[in-house]
């Protein structure tokens, strides 16, 4: 990662003195920013007796700084298809490499055919002048054989498996309802394939608090699992809270990680409801509370190697979002860089930040790490409210508010 700070006429004391006394700021980007800012010659604004610079007001100072990172990867990301697909896929596009595609279309994707053709369509839906890879998913059912499961891996174009609990999320009546029964037999012959299961982590059962729905699923189903196999990668999909960090952090490194979207990383579950109900916030899993939020922000700007970006960007079209009974999924894909700065940045660790967006997640997944670069220059910028289509708009997340980060094409 390179971190540009611009200085000279353009000094801003204040942010200066700030990175000098900030003992959480990373001592070699501090270092760095030192060699930057400080002047070749004593200067009247820098007191080397304090270590510091002198608090200066006036006109015309201010601190341009950009961060230079190889590109991003998506690991979690929802493109639907048709007209949706055509108005969302060059957001991703613009920004990341490569995206781990979620199969819960209608129907969904559960056939290696079927994965092949809507990779075609990804494909024929980009922007020109684009790099952006489509790794594809199956969604697995009671139902798929493990010939299936060859038959993805000999395609060159599925990279995963995905299990949704039958019900737990948007399209996913299809899913699985006897996981140890009817898909263990395709669960080893992942392991032979070494091909990983990305899990949406929540049990369906009514009687269980939403809230604890995470936490049960990892007692009932991925313990249990990650025993009877371990060997099998496991993925756990957007996480939420404190214990699903926590069993990710005690499982081995190389077999078990996690993605962590925009919103819970941001958002805690007020967000649900401060200033009326707020549809566009509304997710599964659905945003918890503040001291699972700080669990998550700590472990993903820790730098450990188990968690990496996943968006989780799920658009529906804004009538579908504001009615009575509305779908479930943030459109962060226009956002999600910024967003993830920002939480970095207040957290002190922007140094880790190229680790958690772009290496972790290709390390994980055995696939090289992209060679083309990204910046974010720190500007501040305006969400739009909306994204027009064809047949209606869809709701960004952050929509209308004021960002400071913002990302620039690769090259």
């Amino acid at each position: 990662m390179r971190l540009i700070i611009f200085v000279g006429v353009l000094l801003n004391v204040e942010v200066l003195n700030l990175i000098h006394s900030n003992e959480r700021f990373d001592p070699a980007i501090a270092q760095m920013i030192k060699e930057f800012a400080l002047p070749s010659r004593p200067s009247r604004l820098y007191n080397p007796k304090f270590g510091g610079f002198k608090r200066f007001k006036g006109y015309g100072y201010g601190v341009r700084m950009e961060l230079s990172i190889a590109q991003p990867d998506d690991w979690h990301l929802h493109l639907r298809d048709g007209e949706l697909l055509e108005a969302v896929v060059s957001h991703s596009a613009k920004q990341f490499g490569r995206a781990i595609i979620m199969p819960n279309l209608r129907p969904p994707v559960t056939t290696t055919s079927a994965a092949v053709a809507y990779h075609d369509s990804i494909l024929n839906a980009l922007p020109d002048n684009t790099n952006f890879t489509p790794l594809m998913t199956l969604y697995l059912t009671d139902k798929t054989s493990p010939h299936e499961i060859k038959l993805a891996r000999e395609s060159g174009v599925v990279y995963g498996v995905k299990l949704y609990p039958a019900g737990a999320t948007t399209n996913s009546q299809d899913g699985v309802t006897d996981l140890f029964g009817k898909c263990l037999p395709v669960l080893e012959e992942m392991v032979n394939q070494d091909m990983p299961l990305l899990v949406h982590g929540e049990v369906t059962d009514p009687e269980i608090d939403i809230f604890d729905r995470e936490k049960v699923f990892i007692d009932r189903i991925l313990k249990p699992l990650i025993q009877k196999l371990p060997k099998l990668k496991v993925v756990m999909e957007h996480v939420t809270t404190m214990d699903a960090v926590k069993f990710v952090e005690s499982c081995e490194e190389g077999c078990v990680a996690a993605t962590v979207t925009p919103q819970h990383l941001l958002l805690n579950r007020n967000s649900l409801f401060q200033g009326g109900l707020q549809p566009h916030n509304y997710c599964l899993p659905v945003l918890k509370r503040e001291t699972h939020r700080q669990a998550i922000v700590a472990a993903v700007t820790s730098g450990n190697r188990r968690f990496f970006l996943g968006t989780d960007s799920a658009p529906h079209d804004r009538q579908q979002k504001e009615c009575a009974c509305g779908c479930a999924g943030v459109f962060n894909s226009p956002v999600a860089l910024s967003i993830y700065a920002k939480v970095f940045e207040e957290a002190g660790a922007l140094d880790k930040l190229e680790a958690f967006t772009s290496l972790n997640g290709p390390d994980f997944y055995g696939l090289p790490r992209n060679t083309r670069k990204i910046t974010l220059k720190k500007t501040t910028w305006k969400v739009p409210e909306s994204y027009s289509y064809a047949s209606g708009s869809i709701v960004p997340m952050s929509a209308g508010e004021s960002l400071e980060w913002l990302p620039y094409s690769p090259s």
